[in-house]
């Protein structure tokens, strides 16, 4: 079991980012990618949802779903010596869909057939989960290609990406449910949706969308469902290769949180369900950890403050030495408290997944070198 990051980068091939929103999951990503690529690595990050500023900070307009090597000469001109490659891409959820339909359809006529279903449309761009599916299916197809040594892929908020656990028996099921041989043999006889074929209540039921929705609803539907199910053996072969890449010793996931206590329970929740699921766990990532001052509060008084402030010919109120005092009272006090929660998160995190511990920083990611610096914290070795 590796016992850092700079481990991590050295012996996986995919490492996927988890976390709750806003703990700075897309930024880890990033950094991650800029370590591996410094260390000779040809990487690609995917992100489904990137930041304008993250993509500003790596020299980029704006994330597209085409990959995007990052200019060498922008890590030349922050100083950062590259070995290796940087790859970007966002995660395209309709193209992914359509590629699979395509793949998988017994003809090019049934494949056009469902790509041009009204209801095909809905679900391969909106439908929840989608994206979170297809983001794995990308995944899957990059993780074999010759062109990286590493892929790291950015998820949704942890809520979505729980998502990613249950995706291929989700599938399977759908696909294979009652529901649906239930519309399929309504369907199939005649290529309209026949209500003889359906229970009476059932019937009456659908009547009645038929009246609220428009005729054509209910055709649509039906022939939505029955040109997915012709898809059903190519989903469910897929649907395994997702399953087995996921519990794959080349994978790890790095769970990053902030020490919020929400954030960390969050965090904790997913770190068991990968472990229910067999799935393996690379690293903790504690973001924005607050560290305590370095003066000791035993040497800093108000007098103190006041006489330093005064030699630096620094003129203030009356009562600034106070209200430093009291700043800096907050400070140690914020610091224990992520500490604590940092310890608690350690404990049950076990002591074979390293949990790393990243400062808060002065100011926002917004260029290379900030990015650069992440990297450095992420790559030390934790205590």
């Amino acid at each position: 079991m590796p016992q850092s990051l700079t481990e991590l980068l050295e012996t996986r091939r995919v490492l996927i980012a988890v976390g709750a929103g806003g703990v700075g999951k897309t930024t880890t990503a990033a950094a991650l990618g800029v370590a591996a690529a410094r260390m000779g690595k040809r990487v690609l990050c995917l992100t489904i949802d990137p930041a304008k500023r993250l993509a500003q900070s790596l020299g980029l307009q704006e994330m597209t779903t085409d990959a995007m090597d990052v200019d060498p000469a922008r890590f030349a001109a922050a100083g950062i010596p590259l070995k290796g490659k940087l790859t970007v891409a966002m995660v395209d959820t309709k193209r992914t869909f359509d590629s699979l339909v395509q793949r998988y359809s017994s003809t090019p006529e049934k494949a056009a057939k469902l790509l041009s279903n009204k209801l095909y449309k809905y679900v391969s761009t909106s439908l929840a989960g989608t994206q979170e599916y297809m983001a794995m299916e990308k995944l899957i197809e990059v993780q074999r290609s010759p062109d990286y040594d590493l892929v790291i892929l950015d998820t949704p908020p942890t809520a979505n990406a729980l998502d990613f656990l249950d995706a291929p028996e989700r599938l399977i099921n759908a696909l294979d449910s009652a529901t649906m041989r239930w519309f399929i043999e309504a369907f199939q006889a005649s290529g309209k949706v026949s209500l003889n074929l359906l229970a009476r209540s059932a019937a009456v039921v659908l009547r009645g969308i038929g009246k609220l929705t428009g005729g054509g609803f209910l055709e649509n539907m039906a022939e939505f469902i029955t040109e997915l199910n012709d898809l059903f053996g190519g989903f469910k072969q897929r649907a395994s290769a997702v399953h087995a890449a996921l519990r794959s010793p080349d994978v790890s996931f790095v769970l990053v949180t902030s020490p919020a206590p929400m954030s960390v329970q969050e965090v904790l929740y997913f770190s068991d369900r990968l472990v229910e699921h067999k799935m393996p766990r690379g690293a903790f990532v504690v973001n924005r950890f607050r560290l305590p001052p370095r003066q000791t509060h035993a040497a800093l008084t108000a007098g103190a403050v006041g006489s330093a402030l005064r030699a630096r010919h620094l003129t203030l109120e009356d009562d600034a030495p106070e209200r430093l005092m009291r700043a800096y009272a907050d400070q140690v006090r914020l610091a224990a408290l992520d500490a604590s929660h940092v310890v608690q998160l350690a404990a049950r995190a076990g002591s074979d997944v390293p949990v790393v511990r990243v400062p808060e920083l002065s100011e926002d990611v917004h260029d290379l070198a900030l990015l650069a610096q992440i990297a450095d914290l992420l790559m030390a070795k934790p205590p």
